[in-house]
């Protein structure tokens, strides 16, 4: 081996460990998901796929990305007192708070010229009105009260408007509020199920939580409620003419028995973390799902 073939080599290992940095400061998983949820709108409205679905893509997960940088920069002291959190890139002080900042500020930005110049200028609104009301209400909301999820599920609720909005449809459009309202209700019960596993430690960093209110088994409870209600919104969707086949609303029927099934489970286990944990991934399945069968069905 040559020693700048060992010089390369040397180097690899820092320079995946700085994408990981990133890649959590930005919370890339969960910013993907809510990017698919955009493109979903899209080809939804458009019934065809073409280069748009790739900028619109590059867009949300841009603003998806910088929102998510800004709201580590400003719960850093929170995330520090949190088991679940603590190793984050701001605490743990790999990353300093002002460059995060700066990635968010460049983040936001080009992703909201993406859309503007690719997209429309609504799309783009949409994408800064998301981050405005992640960073600038629920991250002060939840600090304050434990139903701060209601309001701030609004958020996970507009990526499909953009994308809808980025495919020339109306924001108006009732069809749209119908697909919006299954990614609203959807986040409702996907924290509350986190918060079953994770309750002590939210009450420890200082954050009101329903697990001191209620107790675990009655959360478990509430959480059964809404993942039936998170079931019932998707049989919705062909109603308001969402869907055009007709093996759509038997395969949206079956996920939602199926997500009905997985919550009686978590009813009857009072919360217990083993039962829990697969229904929490069944919640984020449930809605890959959804938007799986909502893109087979506009383009097959």
């Amino acid at each position: 081996m040559t020693d700048r073939t060992a010089r390369i080599d040397r180097t690899r290992p820092s320079d995946r460990r700085c994408s990981s940095l990133y890649a959590q400061l930005t919370k890339l998983p969960i910013v993907a998901l809510a990017a698919l949820s955009a493109v979903t709108g899209y080809l939804v409205m458009r019934r065809s796929f073409d280069a748009g679905a790739v900028t619109l893509l590059l867009g949300v997960l841009q603003v998806g990305m910088g929102t998510c940088a800004l709201n580590q920069v400003q719960d850093r002291r929170i995330d520090a007192l949190m088991g679940r959190t603590r190793r984050r890139p701001i605490p743990s002080g790999a990353i300093r708070p002002g460059t995060a900042l700066a990635v968010a500020v460049l983040l936001m930005t080009g992703g909201f010229l993406v859309l503007w110049r690719f997209h429309t200028l609504t799309a783009a609104l949409i994408a800064l009105a998301a981050a405005a009301w992640y960073n600038g209400v629920y991250t002060y909301v939840k600090r304050r009260s434990a139903c701060a999820i209601v309001p701030g599920a609004l958020v996970g609720a507009l990526p499909p408007a953009i994308g809808w909005t980025a495919a020339g449809g109306a924001p108006s459009d009732p069809r749209l509020l119908a697909l919006c309202f299954v990614f609203f209700i959807w986040q409702v019960p996907h924290f509350w199920l986190l918060l079953c596993l994770f309750g002590d430690e939210y009450a420890g960093a200082g954050l009101p939580s329903l697990t001191v209110r209620f107790g675990v088994r009655r959360l478990a409870g509430i959480s059964f409620v809404w993942m039936l209600a998170t079931s019932a919104s998707a049989l919705l969707l062909p109603v308001y003419g969402l869907t055009s086949s007709s093996w759509a609303p038997l395969a949206l029927a079956a996920c939602a028995l199926w997500l009905a099934w997985t919550a009686s489970a978590v009813l009857a286990s009072g919360g217990d973390g083993a039962r829990t944990r697969p229904a929490f991934r069944a919640v984020n399945l449930y809605v890959l799902l959804i938007m799986a069968l909502l893109v087979a069905d506009a383009l097959l």
